[in-house]
């Protein structure tokens, strides 16, 4: 059996915005997230992070696909990721 890891970026370019992401998301919720190792945090407190990240990855796209207002950046459907841009409020 093939030991393929799921934690591998569909965008390798997105990964240092994703990173700036989870570091943004981790501070507004008060999650004491650290470059490196942090084995010291709850699966709750993990959990938390990656949840409220792809809700407002979410709530980004619903807004770009409704065509209601942006946060920041030009719509590029079907070309690079924004990830940082429109992220951050």
């Amino acid at each position: 059996m093939t030991n393929r890891s799921s934690n591998t970026a569909a965008v390798p370019e997105a990964k240092g915005a994703l990173d700036r992401f989870k570091f943004e998301v981790a501070s507004e919720l008060g999650v004491p997230l650290t470059d490196g190792y942090n084995g010291n945090l709850t699966s709750k407190q993990n959990g938390s992070v990656g949840g409220y990240m792809v809700k407002k990855m979410i709530e980004n796209q619903e807004r770009q696909m409704s065509g209601n207002g942006q946060m920041g950046g030009t719509s590029q459907m079907g070309g690079t990721s924004q990830m940082s841009s429109g992220m951050q409020q």
